[in-house]
């Protein structure tokens, strides 16, 4: 008897260290990983696709009327140009959102290593890079959750380029969470929160986060790499939010996000 027990005991006990099922879609794995995702979820994000786009921070638009005679979008024409160019693989929703509410909330860092590849599929790889560069956590929300998450994906970035990783920015000052501001509140909430601690005369620098919303928070890091000399700033992030249905005028943000938004 204690040998027929013995095959279920083990069963137990590797269900309990490696899930059976996708913690995406729920259905069985069939394969064991260092994440609990299937594979097609982990191969299922699908990237963003629009007729327009703005020409800086690459905000998708279903018509050109957002856009000026620079092809610049309201954001830029009004201030946000920390950074000469931002590209994102998704729009943060369905299985991209998942994977990286996973990746931050749920501490599933090993997702670090199958994110970086949409990373990858949305660098312009044309461009000439010196550094990447992660955005930074302030050290006590950086101890909560454990890791940054901006800096792991940064790193299997550099890893699969051979650009270096360069933690230069640092947060000057710690500052209340994003959600629920303005697109002004946002910009103003980040303003002079970062330095860096080092000269980067003429360097292209890749930016990298998981999430754009407005860009104001990478415009804030691009700026501050700008003051130490940067030539150039090329912001990288897995997802951003798809404003393209967003009603518009000061606080429509704010009310997106208090419906339920990120």
């Amino acid at each position: 008897m204690p040998s027929l027990a013995l095959p279920k005991v083990w069963s137990g006990l590797f269900n309990l260290v490696f899930p059976d099922s996708c913690r995406i879609c729920d259905n069985p794995l069939t394969s064991v990983a260092r994440y609990p995702v299937c594979r097609k979820c982990l191969e299922g994000a699908a990237p963003i696709e629009a007729d327009y786009f703005c020409a800086a921070c690459r905000t998708p638009f279903h018509t050109p009327h957002p856009l000026d005679e620079r092809g610049l979008c309201g954001l830029c024409r009004g201030g946000m140009n920390g950074f000469d160019s931002a590209s994102s693989y998704g729009f943060h929703e369905g299985t991209l959102r998942k994977l990286i509410h996973l990746y931050k909330y749920a501490g599933i860092h090993t997702l670090a290593k199958p994110l970086a590849g949409y990373l990858l599929a949305a660098l312009q790889r044309r461009e000439r890079l010196d550094l990447i560069v992660p955005v930074p956590m302030h050290w006590r929300r950086k101890w909560s959750r454990g890791f940054n998450q901006s800096e792991l994906l940064a790193r299997e970035v550099s890893r699969r380029t051979g650009v270096p990783v360069a933690l230069v920015l640092r947060r000057a000052r710690k500052t209340p969470p994003q959600a629920g501001l303005s697109d002004h509140d946002r910009r103003r909430n980040v303003r002079g929160a970062f330095r860096s601690t080092r000269k980067l005369d003429g360097q292209h620098v890749l930016l990298v986060d998981d999430v754009m919303t407005t860009g104001a928070t990478v415009s804030a890091c691009g700026a501050a790499l700008k003051r130490s000399g940067a030539a150039r700033v090329t912001v990288l992030t897995l997802a951003r939010t798809d404003r393209r249905s967003f009603p518009s005028g000061p606080g429509a943000l704010a009310k997106s996000n208090a419906a339920g938004g990120w």
